[in-house]
């Protein structure tokens, strides 16, 4: 290697880190972007056969913030809504608290006053947050401005979605053949994960879900988030809410209820399972379960809310390419030149 290729590789790593340095701290917005972008971008295409691109990518932004960004925030904001009113609904007198010092108390010797203790660290608490109100304006102005990138980014990615495929396949040193393998491959696994789990996780929930606000569940739209959630788990799913539910009804005399939701559950959702779910998945590449554990799991614990999405899709496009190179490992090593 020369000086002048060695000084332009270094070059290269240090803009390249400066660059990354600049996208932690919205990387979750970004990984929004890239999914809406990946989602959109066949619709781009279809549009562009009639209007402009820019004019395209404009109204599927639109389309994005109408159809994606605010039901999740409505949404985000209904569960958050939910879960604090499951808090407060907890009554100390439910607890039987005055029984339970009294008890402390008798088999200790020392009187107790748990009410007060936990008044006192609720003033506490309170400081702490007023204090912390200034954190939280920030976390807002940088959640708003994300978004803001989020949109931007996605109007960019489907406006020049051609030019930078185009870009990243010439910089690439693989022949035609093996890119058009690569990235069709790509493409498959990531609809995989998004239609064949993403998409019927949140089907699955929703039904499962209005069982729950049909028989009058308390904060129903609390656990109908958490059985999304779960559902993207294979071998976990919607059961390990609507069940307990179920048994709830039940011990408060509603066994009719109770058994209606249990056979709604089991029917309709399994039913979703069952057969939806290979229906949509045999369309693209099928995924073992295990890689979506290991994904939805993994990709949370290292990206955030956007890698239980994102990380079902790494493993997956490592999968894939390791088979591109196990089919052409041979001939690529004995090609020389140009391609």
């Amino acid at each position: 290697m020369n000086r002048s290729k060695g000084y332009l590789l270094v070059l290269v790593t240090i803009f390249a880190y400066l660059s990354w340095q600049l996208v932690v701290p919205f990387f979750q917005y970004v990984l929004l972007a890239l999914l809406l972008g990946f989602v959109l971008f066949p619709l781009q295409q279809r549009l562009e056969e009639y209007v402009p691109p820019a004019v395209a990518a404009l109204s599927l932004v639109l389309l994005a913030i109408v159809g994606f960004i605010v039901p999740f925030v409505l949404v985000a904001a209904v569960v958050a809504e939910d879960a604090a009113d499951l808090i407060q609904e907890t009554d100390p007198d439910d607890l039987q608290i005055a029984e339970i010092e009294a008890l402390i108390e008798e088999e200790t010797g020392f009187e107790v006053d748990i009410v007060g203790t936990v008044a006192d660290s609720a003033q506490q608490i309170g400081s702490i947050v007023l204090e912390q109100a200034t954190d939280w304006f920030g976390a807002l102005t940088s959640a708003l401005i994300g978004f803001g990138l989020a949109l931007f980014l996605l109007f960019y990615l489907l406006k020049s979605g051609d030019d930078l495929m185009d870009w990243i396949r010439a910089r690439t040193p693989l022949p035609d053949d093996v890119q058009d393998d690569l990235y069709g491959d790509l493409n498959e696994v990531t609809w995989a994960v998004l239609a064949g789990h993403v998409l019927i996780a949140v089907i699955e929930g929703v039904i499962a879900g209005i069982g729950l606000f049909a028989v009058g569940i308390p904060n129903a739209a609390f656990w109908t988030f958490i059985m999304v959630i779960l559902s993207l788990v294979p071998l976990i799913g919607a059961p390990f809410v609507w069940v307990p539910a179920s048994l709830y009804l039940f011990a408060t005399g509603e066994p009719v209820l109770a058994a209606a939701l249990a056979i709604y559950s089991a029917v309709i959702v399994g039913i979703c399972d069952d057969y939806l779910r290979p229906v949509v998945v045999d369309r693209y590449a099928e995924i073992s379960p295990a890689v979506i554990i290991l994904g939805v799991l993994g990709g949370i614990y290292a990206f955030g809310v956007m890698g239980g999405f994102f990380g079902p899709v790494v493993v997956g496009a490592f999968i894939a390419a390791v088979n591109v190179l196990d089919e052409n490992y041979d001939r690529l090593g004995a090609e020389s030149g140009p391609r």
